[in-house]
């Protein structure tokens, strides 16, 4: 098999061409630069590039331009005068194949994710908890795992932790459960549900075989996230649903070592969402599922404003660094500019600082790596334009694209199975029974039936515990545990 051909990015100063090795995809990148010098369009042409060697992408959409991706690229002359300084390119306007996902199921095929595959490192991060409300949660998950109650939206979660602070006290083996720790995670929920949670929590959870597909002609599919909503909205769910995605395709992938193209490529955009707040401990597992997943052939490319919103262990993992234009306004600044400078490999045909501060729109500072993986020096860059539309589908476009997908009727309707609130119901229904027979028996027996009333409670509470517990081997226990990020960010599966 011939080797994939390199992804042209443009050409340097001397007409040289500057490019990205396929076989390098899966050691990540970066996408930096100020707001309005060309980071979106850069995007676009990595994404392109992957999906001509067949490789499918996951990006999000976060200003709703992107989507022109799938679409022919429109005549115009500044695409013209551009071309005219890269003789050395092929180009054929063309679009590529594309599939619309949406988190609120809105303006794309729904994307749905249980609680229990999130884990509780995650939804600690989502609900902005504190460390007992933290524990509080954790034990409640420990809860739902020792009695095998399946955690799939969020009246599941809500129902298990009505069901935990009211009986608090034979619990006490999880720790200690407080009744204001529980009430806080439960108005945390509610203001998760406002932000459209309750849509994105619940099955069919999304199968990630479905972003990995690739069109009749070859092309890998572009899998496009609307986050035109969502990253103003909830913020957070965002970055938790990536963060998940991620450690997921970590567990089912398998090891394919470094490919000679990437099985699949992630772009995240407003990179800074994903590290900002989040606690120690989860920007661990971060660092250790980027360092880890490039082995399961995924490349991971961040796209940010200023390269120090990714932490440093993370930064030091990246292949492929672009750098857009930045800005010196205030003494911090020139320090990002400096910090920036250093992370590049010199070339001694220019300084790298005086040019980041003069670079034009359309214009970027390219470092990738040679065939034995070493950071070749940087280069200023006249970005390639793209083969697809710049700027938006029209409404009926995306409707084209949406009907023509498989896809859509896969995932459309929800599916509300047994879960944990149903059962806790039954339970607590199984408990008034047994309460309205103790009071209906005669007096001498309701009398011995008071006295032993909290035993009798807490031994009925037991039983059905201990039968429910039994069915967790059965094929409605075995349909869902704890999801990686349960495994790598926090709990077990």
């Amino acid at each position: 098999m011939s080797e994939a051909a390199p992804l042209f990015l443009g050409v340097n100063p001397a007409g040289e061409v500057v490019q990205q090795l396929p076989r390098q995809g899966n050691r990540h990148g970066l996408i930096a630069g100020a707001t309005g010098t060309g980071k979106t369009i850069t995007l676009q042409v990595l994404a392109e590039g992957f999906s001509a060697l067949g490789v499918p992408v996951l990006a999000a959409d976060i200003k709703g331009d992107l989507c022109g991706i799938g679409a022919v690229a429109r005549p115009h002359p500044k695409i013209d005068e551009r071309l005219a300084r890269m003789p050395g390119l092929a180009y054929t306007p063309r679009a590529v194949p594309l599939a619309l996902w949406d988190l609120y199921g809105e303006t794309g095929i729904p994307i749905r994710a249980t609680v229990s595959e999130l884990g509780p490192l995650l939804l600690t991060h989502l609900l902005e908890l504190n460390d007992t409300q933290s524990g509080v949660l954790y034990a409640a998950f420990k809860v739902a795992d020792d009695q095998g109650l399946l955690l799939l939206d969020l009246e599941d979660l809500r129902s298990l932790l009505s069901f935990v602070a009211d009986n608090a006290k034979s619990l006490r083996d999880y720790g200690h459960i407080t009744g204001a720790s529980v009430a806080a995670i439960q108005r945390g929920l509610l203001v998760l549900a406002e932000q459209g949670g309750d849509r994105f929590f619940g099955e069919p959870a999304l199968a990630l075989d479905d972003l990995l597909h690739r069109d009749a002609a070859g092309f890998g599919v572009v899998n496009l996230l609307d986050a035109t909503r969502l990253i103003n909205q909830s913020p957070r769910l965002y970055a938790c649903f990536l963060l998940w995605l991620m450690a997921e395709l970590f567990e089912q992938l398998p090891e394919v070592g470094d490919p000679e193209v990437p099985r699949l490529v992630i772009f995240f955009d407003e990179a800074h969402l994903l590290f900002s707040q989040a606690s120690k401990t989860l920007i661990e597992r971060i660092e250790q599922v980027v360092r880890l997943i490039r082995s399961k052939g995924v490349g991971v490319y961040f796209v940010t404003q200023d390269p120090s919103d990714v932490p440093d262990a993370v930064l030091g993992q990246l292949g492929l660094r672009v750098q857009h234009a930045l800005r010196a306004f205030t003494p911090r600044d020139r320090r990002t500019i400096l910090a920036t400078a250093d992370n590049f490999r010199p070339n001694p045909d220019f300084s790298t600082a005086e040019v980041l501060t003069t670079l034009a729109t359309g214009e970027a500072l390219i470092s990738s790596l040679d065939a034995k993986g070493s950071p070749c020096p940087v280069e200023r860059t006249l970005i390639r334009p793209p083969s697809s539309r710049i700027g938006p589908l029209t409404a009926a476009e995306r409707e084209a694209v949406l009907g023509a997908s498989p896809m859509v009727r896969r995932y459309r309707d929800t599916i509300d199975r047994d879960s944990a609130h149903e059962e806790l119901r039954r339970r607590a229904d199984a408990l008034m029974v047994s309460e309205s027979e103790a009071d209906a028996a005669p007096a001498g027996e309701q009398a011995t039936a008071r006295s032993g009333s909290g035993n009798q409670r807490q031994t009925l509470l037991e039983a059905m515990t201990k039968s429910f517990a039994r069915s967790v081997g059965s094929a409605l226990g075995r349909k869902i545990l704890r999801g990686v990020m349960g495994a790598l960010l926090g709990g077990r599966r």
